[in-house]
């Protein structure tokens, strides 16, 4: 909970004093506010008595806050004052100007970048791709007017917030955009003298061929980033985690294996390495997790569910949607091995986390479960949660 915000969610009297701003101008710190307290704009802009256009016009840049509407957003934060103060210290026609020392300025958007990130992992992507956006405006304008080591820093990490705004918006369940986004990463990389983003591109494409069914293509697209002369081992290994699925799917056992080999090779070769990181964090993964989708993959659903379990038990993932994305991959395991019963509670357990974050890749899996519960001719109060899943799925 942020520290000026009570259960409620309501901001306690006194509680502004020493409140610290996230760095940015006044859009972009009024985005940052928004996204850690899980606020819609609709809901600041009732808690500010301003309209809903004017919040999305200041986070976007577009305009800049009079200070009336700066002392109504100061209080709908509790910001004692500091959101006045910022909103006076200078305007987004000046920014370009003031970004005269890129360090700052790099250092100050990567905590932003890692806070959004955390966010993201337990809200999903509606509180921060506003954010997101908006920071990439002021970084790609900031870009264009700097010179040096200054300007590859910059455009370097317009490419890691476009990177994770791809993403965001392939959760979001938009495929096109998320490549649109991915694409720009691609190209504001190359700005930034960094390469490495053009073979991960790769991965995502792979990731979104897997989720429309497409295993021919999730082959290809791994196989051509895990060949990339760009590739890192993080990418080949996050590579090698996509071919090795995609196999599965295909059901070749034998390359499937292979390709789990590669992804524990890469991943160990990973450690340690300080070129760029795309994508979710190969020290943070679980191998045995994998190995158990991969099984489920090839409909070896016992040995599948049994393996969900251990892991699941022993190193459960971090955040709230790759736990829940993995618990609903057992379930289907156990619904394709008979045993709906633990099915039937491992998904009932999962599904209030489905519905705050909201996940299309989630909902995806979610989808795969009701298709194996189905056919396995589910009693009645078993068929109610399941097609309570199936609704929930479609979105």
């Amino acid at each position: 909970m942020d520290p000026v915000e009570d259960a409620a969610g309501t901001v306690p009297a006194g509680a502004s004093a020493g409140t610290r701003l996230p760095p940015g101008d006044f859009g972009v710190v009024l985005a940052t506010l928004r996204a850690r307290r899980g606020w819609s704009v609709r809901e600041v802009a009732r808690r500010a008595n301003v309209s809903e256009g004017q919040i999305c016009n200041l986070e976007s840049g577009l305009r800049n806050p009079t200070p009336a509407v700066a002392a109504a957003c100061d209080a709908a934060f509790g910001t004692g004052g500091e959101l006045v103060e910022l909103a006076g210290a200078g305007r987004r026609g000046a920014r370009a100007e003031a970004v005269v020392e890129a360090g700052p300025v790099v250092a100050g958007y990567e905590r932003v970048l890692r806070e959004l990130k955390d966010i993201g992992r337990s809200t999903g992507p509606t509180f921060v791709t506003a954010s997101m956006k908006s920071i990439t405006r002021i970084l790609t304008d900031a870009g264009s007017h700097a010179v040096g080591e200054q300007r590859a820093e910059i455009w370097l990490l317009a490419s890691r917030f476009a990177e994770y705004t791809g993403w965001m918006a392939q959760e979001a369940g938009n495929p096109a955009e998320a490549l649109r986004w991915t694409s720009l990463a691609v190209r504001w990389g190359a700005h930034g003298g960094d390469e490495t983003v053009a073979a991960y591109a790769l991965v995502r494409k792979a990731f979104i061929a897997q989720h429309r069914g497409d295993t021919g293509a999730v082959i290809r697209f791994a196989d051509q980033a895990a060949g990339h002369p760009a590739a890192t081992p993080v990418i080949r290994a996050h590579a090698a985690r996509r071919a090795a699925q995609g196999h599965a799917r295909r059901g070749d056992a034998g390359a499937c294996r292979e390709a789990l080999e590669r992804f524990t090779s890469h991943a160990a070769e990973a450690v340690g390495d300080r070129t760029p990181q795309w994508g979710p964090r190969i020290e943070n993964g679980n191998s045995r997790l994998i190995e158990a989708s991969c099984l489920l993959g090839l409909h070896r659903f016992e040995p599948a569910a049994d393996l969900f379990a251990t892991e699941l038990r022993a190193a459960a993932p971090a955040d709230g949607n790759s736990r829940a994305r993995f618990a609903i991959r057992q379930a289907t395991a156990l619904a394709g091995a008979g045993r709906l019963d633990d099915a039937c509670q491992v998904v009932e357990a999962a599904l209030p986390v489905i519905r705050r974050i909201d996940s299309a890749t989630t909902r995806a899996e979610l989808a795969r479960f009701v298709e194996h519960a189905r056919a396995r001719r589910p009693a009645r109060g078993q068929l109610a949660l399941i097609e309570a899943s199936a609704a929930l799925a479609a979105g």
